[in-house]
């Protein structure tokens, strides 16, 4: 997994998430993420994986968000390759995910990522690159700007009648490094009218395993 990261004017997110939530910011700056990587022995509780359909690219892109002095993720898109994947994350969580083709795979040069988004409710949006680690591995300390971006325990979603909805994660710390990445490519912010400015706050993360519940109504 990559964790790109450009800090972005909080007037450009605030038209684009929900009043119901408070943008987070570190430090008075928001921030939007560009996350890729690929997803492994994905199931519901219960059930085992399911070859074909428990193993595929992902990426999605994010900013961050409170509620109730809760912090968390708010998915702004998410592209995979899998069309059931992507129907049953679009009805059961309320994710706005995207059918893409895409292509994750080691090289000599790191990781080679590429994303096409073809899906009927996107814009062909793309992103086309390389990245891999450079630094040792760490744990976020508390407090500072790597733990704020990527120390996230739940994610937030709209219902289409306007309920806000949260969903609990559940993982160990990020052990993250430093990073490095050749972006060719990257139009994954274009529709949204946020422009990404420099170059981005790069972190790489070799495995985390994760469980996400199932979303609940939030309220006031």
């Amino acid at each position: 997994m990559l964790f790109a990261h450009w800090p972005v004017e909080t007037e450009l997110l605030r038209k684009l998430v929900p009043r119901e939530l408070e943008i987070d910011r570190f430090k008075e700056r928001s921030w939007i993420g560009v996350v890729p990587f690929r997803m492994a022995g994905v199931r519901l509780h219960g059930t085992p994986a399911i070859p074909g359909l428990s193993e595929f690219p992902e990426l999605n892109v994010r900013t961050y968000v409170v509620k109730g002095g809760k912090p968390g993720v708010w998915f702004f898109s998410l592209d995979a390759t899998n069309r059931i994947a992507v129907a049953v994350a679009r009805a059961w969580f309320h994710l706005p995910y995207f059918r893409s083709r895409m292509r994750c795979q080691n090289t000599e040069a790191g990781i080679e990522y590429a994303a096409q988004r073809r899906d009927r409710l996107g814009a062909g949006e793309s992103l086309v690159g390389s990245y891999e680690p450079v630094g040792s591995p760490f744990h976020a300390a508390r407090g500072t700007l790597e733990y704020f971006l990527a120390e996230r325990y739940c994610l937030y979603a709209q219902r289409g009648d306007g309920t806000t909805l949260r969903s609990e994660i559940h993982h160990a710390p990020w052990e993250l490094q430093t990073a490095q990445a050749k972006i060719e490519t990257n139009t994954m912010t274009r529709s949204l009218g946020v422009p990404l400015r420099g170059e981005p706050l790069l972190h790489f993360a070799k495995f985390q395993d994760v469980v996400v519940w199932r979303p609940q109504a939030v309220g006031w």
